[in-house]
């Protein structure tokens, strides 16, 4: 149960050490093991040795001196994206999250250049919507999902003549990138992440995932590219993680306009899906857009359910 407020002081991230933190560091970790079967300890791993090293912007909301609750946030060009948003249950949760999301926001939006701000933040403990909206975010509900490997429902139908399967390769960085691109033109996703917008976005945008640790550990042997027998561009990918023993993640599924509804996307899921289970993974997970009502009913066919329900915010100057 929250305590009763007390006066919420803020401090500079950047003023801070991770010893500072390291209680919030744990409870963190516990609620994504707990309720996302996530194990986040790398991304924490990361996050304290940017602490330690200063270079971090974001802020810590303290009470009396113990830390409530911390955000950070990174700077891209014209964008601001918080990368990272948490208030410990200890204290008065929606009290410090709308103090430390108001100042995080206070010096995006007086950053010189920059004109947009994203937040997509697992929320625990309480919704973020109502935080987001008072600061003037559109926001596109998304569905955390979970897929039992055991239970998966299979349905084996094979590519179309003519194409192919081959496992991720780090040669094909540049054709993904502008396969994201293209897939993206038009799509939701495009008005959520602005790198997937361009091919110089969609390249950051696999770099973070193959070589970070932010969505877990890269695993490219359930990782795949479908391409046109001849050899041309892929015109459909999914990209696998690994972020707990035993539980996949799948980071990013896309399919070229002009092939979708063709099976492509569903082959590319049993593709990963079956590779994980050969490697005795029990668990696979996604985010979805819920907007996307074809890749939501693709989901829910193969078995996934949705553990949790947020919401990705966008804001423009």
């Amino acid at each position: 149960m929250e305590q009763k407020s007390k006066t919420v002081q803020l401090l500079d991230l950047r003023q801070m050490q991770t010893r500072d933190l390291e209680r919030l560091f744990e409870e963190e970790a516990r609620y994504w093991r707990d309720e996302l079967s996530w194990d986040y300890r790398p991304s924490l791993d990361l996050i304290r040795r940017f602490v330690d090293s200063h270079t971090l912007g974001g802020y810590v909301a303290r009470e009396g001196y113990e830390a409530a609750g911390y955000g950070f946030y990174v700077l891209e060009d014209h964008k601001g994206l918080i990368g990272g948003l948490f208030a410990s249950p200890r204290f008065p949760q929606s009290e410090v999250t709308d103090s430390l999301l108001s100042e995080m926001l206070a010096t995006l939006r007086g950053t010189p250049r920059v004109n947009r701000v994203e937040a997509q933040i697992m929320p625990f403990g309480g919704a973020l919507d109502a935080a987001l909206l008072s600061q003037h975010f559109r926001l596109y509900p998304r569905q955390f999902m979970m897929l039992k490997i055991s239970e998966v429902k299979l349905k084996g139908t094979g590519l179309s003549p003519g194409m192919r399967i081959e496992r991720w390769s780090d040669r094909n960085f540049e054709a993904c990138a502008r396969l994201i691109q293209i897939s993206y033109a038009d799509h939701v996703d495009g008005d959520i992440n602005d790198q997937y917008r361009s091919e110089a976005g969609g390249m950051k945008f696999l770099r973070n995932i193959v070589i970070l640790p932010g969505c877990g550990q890269f695993l490219p042997e359930a990782s795949f590219l479908v391409r046109e027998a001849s050899g041309e561009p892929p015109i459909g990918m999914v990209l696998t993680s690994t972020v707990a023993e035993g539980v996949g993640h799948t980071t990013q599924i896309c399919v070229r306009p002009g092939y979708r509804g063709t099976g492509i996307g569903r082959y590319l899921m049993e593709a990963s899906i079956l590779a994980l289970r050969a490697r005795h993974f029990h668990s696979l997970s996604l985010t979805v857009t819920s907007m996307n009502a074809t890749a939501v009913k693709l989901y829910e066919e193969l078995g996934f359910r949705t553990l949790k329900n947020f919401a990705a915010g966008v804001w423009h100057a």
